[in-house]
């Protein structure tokens, strides 16, 4: 008994040959429409680059805010006044979030800019004690001269804040020139660096700076810390915060203030947290536009094409194969704008953070999903045209020859 003969199942790459084909013979539409899915495409990936761009040079810009910064003082203002331990600093470096700490000294000594001054006058600035690691804790830097070492750090020499120097009336330190000096105590020290305005301290500003070991042997400091500077990650500042005055002073815990976080800090979560809804929407709703595009160009297509259906048809297609021919060609039309789309929104993104010296923010998952997108919509795009052209007897396709 001979057996029913089974329709032949297409190859995928024969597939895709079919569904190629139908591009090439129809360029001008097909241009347009992958047109149509790139420009969709291209929207919805600078409507998040741009913007992912941005957000994060402000979140550079709020970071720098000391957004991740706590500081510890004794409690002001009480009788006998409040002296940290000394051990206070190596304590809290053992926290685990802390990521950076250092502290200062009062040395409560007052500063003049030659013995020819007053010297009860001190010009309302501060003499500190100071750890090496100060600078980088709290992102300060230096604008002329150097920074403590551990060789200058043991000696008289001195680094002055920005109001500190304008008052002593040294304005910088030119180079091959002998450096200024200044009065501590009946001693003179020589300045050898000038700190640039540190916003985020600005007691340092108006502070006179001398190594931790050199305030011990010179002014007779006790080596009690005034304030210490902690930087911490980010989401853990909170809980950090809620232990560093028991790990400072465990005895009496409630003789620390600690700093509440920065205001700039609830400004960063709250950008970080902030969507861009409706550069969103207007994406997809050029996405819509692009799929219409598509489906529009393939039930033309279909209406163009019903002598070849029927052709196919009357040689022993399937429809099945015919709904595959369709549907590829759908999908292959959309993946193509996808990907040129994909293309030209990543080269415009960087074109723009580069233009506007942003950090470059490359949306890699927007570009993922733009692809997918794509390739999603001509499949729904072709699923009404691919159905049609498979229910299109050989008689009816023929009929318009």
């Amino acid at each position: 008994m001979t057996r029913p003969a089974r329709p032949v199942r297409l190859a995928p790459l024969d597939l895709l040959g079919l569904g190629l084909m139908g591009l090439r013979t129809r360029p001008a539409q097909a241009i347009l429409s992958a047109l149509g899915i790139a420009v969709g495409i291209a929207t919805m990936v600078v409507v998040t680059g741009i913007p992912a761009s941005s957000q994060a040079d402000l979140l550079d810009k709020l970071t720098a805010l000391g957004t991740n910064t706590l500081q510890a003082t004794a409690v002001p203002n009480q009788d006998p006044p409040v002296r940290l331990p000394e051990s206070a600093l190596g304590m809290v470096r053992r926290i685990g979030p802390i990521t950076a700490a250092s502290a200062v000294g009062n040395t409560h000594t007052l500063v003049r800019r030659n013995d020819r001054t007053d010297p009860d006058d001190g010009s309302g600035l501060t003499v500190l004690a100071s750890q090496l690691d100060l600078l980088p804790t709290i992102n300060a830097r230096i604008r002329y001269g150097e920074w403590l070492n551990p060789a200058t750090a043991a000696f008289p020499t001195v680094v002055l804040g920005s109001v500190a120097a304008t008052r002593l009336g040294i304005a910088d330190l030119p180079a091959g020139q002998a450096a200024p000096q200044v009065m501590i105590a009946d001693r003179r020290f020589t300045v050898i660096g000038v700190l640039a305005a540190t916003p985020l301290s600005p007691d340092i500003d108006r502070s006179v700076l001398i190594g931790w070991a050199a305030a011990r042997t010179e002014l007779r400091f006790d080596g009690h810390p005034t304030v210490l500077y902690v930087q911490c990650e980010e989401p853990q500042i909170e809980a950090v915060r809620s232990v560093l005055a028991e790990t400072i002073y465990p005895e009496r815990p409630g003789q620390v203030l600690v700093t509440r976080p920065s205001d700039a800090l609830a400004a960063k979560r709250a950008t970080e947290s902030s969507l861009s809804v409706l550069f969103l929407a207007l994406a997809a709703v050029a996405l819509i536009v692009g799929g219409i595009g598509v489906a529009n160009t393939m039930v033309v297509s279909v209406l163009e094409r019903r002598s070849e259906i029927g052709l196919r048809r009357a040689l022993g297609a399937t429809r099945g194969q015919i709904r595959g021919q369709f549907l590829t060609e759908s999908v292959v039309l959309a993946a193509i704008g996808g990907l040129a789309g994909t293309g030209l929104g990543l080269l415009a993104t960087i074109g723009y953070a580069t233009w506007q010296q942003w950090p470059i923010v490359v949306p890699t998952g927007s570009a993922a999903a733009g692809v997918g997108g794509a390739v999603v919509i001509g499949v729904i795009a072709g699923v009404y045209p691919c159905v049609r052209a498979a229910r299109l007897t050989p008689t009816q396709a023929l009929a318009t020859v």
